[in-house]
């Protein structure tokens, strides 16, 4: 494969786990499905999530999932409900948790495209590969 040939994913993330799909995009992302895989190269591919507001938290994880955010000083600690988040960010915070933690990982998640609804913009049919 070509550095420059790109692949198109698409995921339906309607009424699917948010840890299921994630890890699938998470892999995709990072070029695991390719043959010539390098981890320390990123993988041309673009991972499309739609339908993102029908995603959901298996059991009562929805009710007592908490995002952290500490800012270094002495009560610089912001935490936010699973509810308090809109579905992409909830998403992309999945992944990016998914991903290697190194220097590739922001370029990585750059190739990630999530919609709320069932539309994606501006990508030809046949390019895409459905997951």
């Amino acid at each position: 494969m070509s550095e420059l040939e790109k692949k198109y994913y698409l995921i339906d993330a309607g009424k699917k786990p948010l840890g299921r799909f994630a890890s699938k995009a998470a892999s995709l992302l990072l070029g695991k499905n390719l043959v010539d895989f390098k981890k320390n190269l990123p993988a041309n591919n673009i991972v499309i999530i739609i339908n993102a507001d029908n995603v959901y938290l298996s059991g009562s994880k929805s009710l007592s999932k908490q995002y952290f955010k500490y800012s270094g000083y002495h009560g610089g600690i912001k935490i936010k409900k699973y509810n308090e988040l809109n579905s992409t960010e909830i998403i992309k915070k999945a992944i990016y948790g998914m991903l290697p933690d190194n220097k590739l990982r922001k370029q990585i998640l750059k190739n990630l495209k999530i919609f709320p609804g069932n539309e994606h913009p501006g990508i030809q049919e046949d390019l895409v590969i459905k997951e």
